[in-house]
């Protein structure tokens, strides 16, 4: 287990708050797309979140997190948006999520419903820090326009030409006018993002976000072997 210090705090979206964290001894040597448990020193409960952060920031001792903005971290009582220099007790990293390693050069699908973009901001920061290695292709599905965390970075990317960016809202009540898709994550959509037939495909968000990109990506043909899924 690691301490850490809550060093600030951004609102990420209405119900959202990127939380950056100096970690006790030295680097974090994580892999893209994992995570960790995190708590209040000393509290009996720590809860899971994901690493929205680069491997690269990891080993200067510093990690980001996306959590929730309803006055709770996690189950772990803490109020983010009172407590900059709070005490956290941090375990990890955590789990398996990511690219694997033979895949390191392949092209690369990130498909993100809601908060499930935290450990593929991880994977995209990660990527762009690897020279020679294809551009990744993000499609990201969100309530409304603005529940899109890390908007204006990944926006950034595209114009840059770093990233290409597919996003879409499923609220019926949107906003006309909004520069983004309308409707779910469909086969259409993800058809069109596919970057190759042989392309790898990682998938995070709700279970239901989750089970359903799956099946639409099997449908188009890509083999369950090139989908890593986390939920």
């Amino acid at each position: 287990m690691r301490t850490a210090v809550l060093t600030d705090v951004a609102l990420a979206t209405p119900r959202t708050r990127r939380l950056r964290l100096a970690l006790t001894g030295g680097p974090f040597v994580f892999r893209a797309g994992q995570a960790v448990f995190a708590g209040l020193s000393g509290a009996d409960t720590r809860a899971p979140y994901s690493i929205a952060s680069t491997p690269a920031l990891g080993e200067t001792g510093a990690l980001e997190l996306l959590v929730p903005a309803d006055g709770t971290f996690g189950q772990a009582g803490l109020d983010p948006a009172t407590v900059v220099g709070a005490t956290l007790d941090i375990e990890g990293p955590l789990g398996r999520f990511g690219v694997p390693d033979e895949a390191a050069d392949a092209p690369l699908l990130l498909v993100a419903g809601g908060t499930g973009i935290s450990p593929l901001r991880s994977v995209i920061l990660d990527r762009l820090g690897a020279a020679g290695r294809p551009r990744a292709t993000l499609v990201y599905s969100a309530r409304t326009p603005d529940e899109f965390a890390f908007a204006d970075e990944f926006r950034a990317l595209a114009a840059d030409g770093r990233l290409i960016l597919h996003t879409t809202v499923t609220r019926d009540d949107s906003p006309a006018g909004t520069a983004t898709r309308m409707g779910r994550v469909d086969a259409a959509l993800l058809g069109t993002a596919l970057p190759a037939p042989d392309a790898v495909c990682l998938v995070c968000g709700p279970s239901g976000f989750v089970r359903s990109v799956t099946a639409t990506l099997a449908d188009l043909g890509v083999p369950p072997a090139r989908i890593v899924i986390e939920r």
